[in-house]
């Protein structure tokens, strides 16, 4: 059984303010007192891991270690099946230290070229991080289509170009609310919900 949390104050370990806004948003319903790394000047740790799990950890760990608070952090990507999996655990590197999203939604389509797999996935590893050293990790998906050209200016990073299965519009044009509804990041949102917040 997952470790249940009960501190007042919680660091969001990510530069991403997209990704902080939707977290925050999540955890509206726990009270917690929310700060981003970001806000309290943490140096974003090098992405050393060969997985989603241990790159979320490695990020945690590093917020928890610059705080001495507990930390919670994201690793997610995206994953093209006619692209072998890419740009996988470098989704954020393929849009450079400009972090220009328009540039790697250009690259992933001109490497897709003419395939006809356009099937892909965004995924998402939250990891808990406590100041004694424990940690819980928690993964969630979703699947869909790659679209261009992108459609949408809502969310971030490759939202615009992710048609979920079962909708007619991206991730781009999705209303923020529903949006945070099915996504990746709500699907490991509340397997951590299930397992850390929720009373035994």
């Amino acid at each position: 059984m997952a470790r249940l949390f009960a501190e007042p104050r919680l660091v969001v370990a990510s530069h991403n303010e997209g990704k902080v806004r939707e977290i925050a948003d999540l955890l509206v319903p726990f009270a917690l007192d929310i700060v981003s790394a970001a806000a309290l000047g943490l140096p974003e740790p090098e992405e050393t891991g060969d997985t989603f799990v241990a790159n979320a950890v490695l990020k945690a760990e590093a917020a928890v270690q610059g705080a001495s608070l507990p930390a919670l952090a994201d690793d997610s990507g995206l994953a093209v099946e006619g692209l072998g999996g890419d740009p996988g655990l470098y989704s954020a590197r393929w849009a450079g230290p400009e972090r220009d999203f328009n540039a790697a939604m250009a690259l992933v389509q001109e490497k897709l070229g003419d395939n006809p797999n356009r099937r892909a996935y965004f995924i998402s590893v939250l990891s808990l991080a406590w100041p004694d050293g424990h940690v819980e990790s928690f993964e969630g998906r979703i699947y869909g289509t790659m679209v261009w050209p992108p459609r949408g200016d809502k969310g971030f990073g490759y939202d615009p170009m992710f048609l979920p299965d079962g909708y007619d519009v991206t991730f781009g044009e999705m209303d923020y609310d529903e949006k945070q509804r099915i996504s990746h990041r709500a699907v490991a949102f509340q397997k951590l919900i299930d397992g850390c917040f929720r009373q035994p």
